[in-house]
């Protein structure tokens, strides 16, 4: 009887991954062929297998360039983010200090509005103080509009831990930055694994940002080198598949490896709520 009353779940659960698995092993197999193949075989197996587009690929020398691009402005995006939100949310959550709630509500307002709202006055701003085509110009960006999220997602974890391990903690003579170093961090590490994870997923899908601020093809990062390799290649289809296989490679193996620190993170969140 459990198993009949969860088969609706499995079936759903199995209808997704087949959504979701299908374009990433087409783009793989189509990667493998040539465009006669794509035309007169788009879903069979290769016919033989082409496997040039891929070595043209991690031959080119942009395609590293912008992998080691997004790879560095995701790690500093996200320990800047995490470390600035974690300070904010141990402020709102543990300590008291007049206006602490109205200051909370400044940052939750911040989710009301998409980036796409401040295109135009951020762009000035950045020329203005000369962070274009300088990778700071997207990373601050980032950080400021990953805040509101990531510190509503520590507090909450901050606010679940009982005052009586703060209490243990300054009896034994921490002080208030001490408890948060020696004891929060680390019992909020599936937090810390949650919002970090998030961080480096958004860093590495954003397009639109590093679209306005980068013109100097040695600093784009991967989602502009494939919108690049596509107008280079435009009629080679499967060399594009091959390119956009490629680059969605390191982040499936970043949330593959991350993914159970996600979920545990997520579970954790959901329990204390």
């Amino acid at each position: 009887m459990k198993a009949l009353r969860r088969l609706p779940i499995h079936v759903v659960i199995l209808i997704a991954a087949v959504f979701v698995l299908l374009p990433f092993i087409y783009g793989i197999l189509g990667g493998f062929k040539d465009n006669a193949q794509l035309s007169t075989n788009p879903i069979g197996l290769p016919s033989p297998w082409v496997p040039s587009n891929f070595t043209d690929v991690f031959g080119a020398g942009n395609f590293w360039r912008q992998l080691v691009n997004s790879t560095y402005i995701a790690i500093v995006t996200t320990v800047l983010l995490v470390a600035l939100a974690a300070l904010a949310a141990f402020a709102f959550a543990r300590l008291n200090f007049r206006g602490r709630e109205f200051y909370y509500v400044l940052f939750t307002i911040g989710l009301m509005f998409p980036f796409t709202v401040a295109v135009l006055p951020l762009f000035v701003l950045l020329r203005t103080v000369g962070l274009l085509d300088n990778p700071l110009g997207v990373i601050l960006p980032q950080v400021a509009y990953g805040l509101p999220i990531t510190v509503i997602i520590l507090r909450s974890f901050f606010r679940a831990i009982p005052r009586e391990v703060e209490e243990a903690a300054t009896i034994d003579g921490c002080t208030a930055y001490g408890f948060f170093w020696r004891v929060l961090l680390p019992m909020a590490r599936p937090a810390l694994a949650t919002v970090t994870v998030l961080a480096v997923v958004a860093s590495w899908n954003n397009f639109l940002l590093p679209l306005l601020i980068f013109t100097d093809p040695n600093q784009m990062t991967l989602p502009l080198g494939v919108q690049q390799f596509q107008g280079l290649y435009s009629s080679d289809y499967a060399k594009i598949l091959a390119y956009v296989t490629c680059s969605m490679v390191p982040a499936l193996l970043f949330f593959s490896v991350a993914e159970r620190q996600l979920i545990s993170g997520l579970t954790a969140g959901a329990t204390k709520g």
